[in-house]
């Protein structure tokens, strides 16, 4: 079976259960003064299997879905199985807590502050297979024509950056910005050689 829908299948069932047992969400869900001052680690790698509410679950696992695929093969392809199956699973766990370190660090004193979500997996998962296919077509709402993947991971990283400096919106855009930059630098430290087929691709 796909390694991605296993993946899928445990964050939606995670998520599914979290929502009616709220004391399961209030113990894995990222708090960064618990994790502070109590020593509660796990919360970085576990509240990228809850999830806010349908919309945000849906809008990850579809995401990880189209793009999981992908970085999946290219890794079973490269280093073959198990290793390149244990090394997509170790890029999406670790990327999930890489990207909610700035948080914690930022938000470490902060009783009021809690964040949630897989996206820092996801977009490191996009930015993976971006490299490995930057000229791939993507369609994003609301932009009514399709662009480039290398295009859309440039813009991605600009306007994450941004929002994690300007905007109070209540989603940790540092996540996003943090989660796709491991996924980009560990993709570009595995497979070292893409790096000449991505720019012959971008320039070409």
């Amino acid at each position: 079976m796909s390694i991605t829908l296993i993946i899928i299948a445990i964050t939606v069932l995670v998520s599914l259960y979290a929502w009616q047992n709220q004391n399961l969400m209030e113990a894995w869900v990222h708090h960064p003064q618990s994790v502070a001052q109590d020593k509660e680690w796990w919360r970085l790698l576990t509240s990228g299997f809850l999830h806010a509410d349908f919309m945000h679950l849906f809008f990850n696992m579809f995401s990880l879905y189209i793009f999981g695929g992908v970085v999946e093969q290219i890794f079973l392809g490269i280093f073959g199985f198990p290793v390149g199956a244990v090394i997509y699973v170790v890029l999406y766990l670790v990327a999930i807590i890489v990207s909610d370190l700035p948080t914690y660090f930022k938000h470490k004193n902060d009783s009021r502050y809690y964040s949630l979500g897989a996206s820092g997996g996801v977009a490191a998962i996009i930015f993976s297979s971006i490299y490995f296919n930057p000229l791939t077509e993507l369609l994003i709402f609301p932009i009514p024509f399709p662009i480039q993947g290398y295009i859309f991971g440039a813009l991605y990283l600009a306007l994450s950056y941004y929002m994690s400096t300007k905007s109070h919106d209540g989603i940790n855009h540092s996540a996003h910005f943090y989660g796709a930059a491991f996924g980009l630098v560990v993709s570009i430290i595995l497979v070292p050689g893409q790096i000449q087929n991505f720019f012959d691709q971008v320039l070409g």
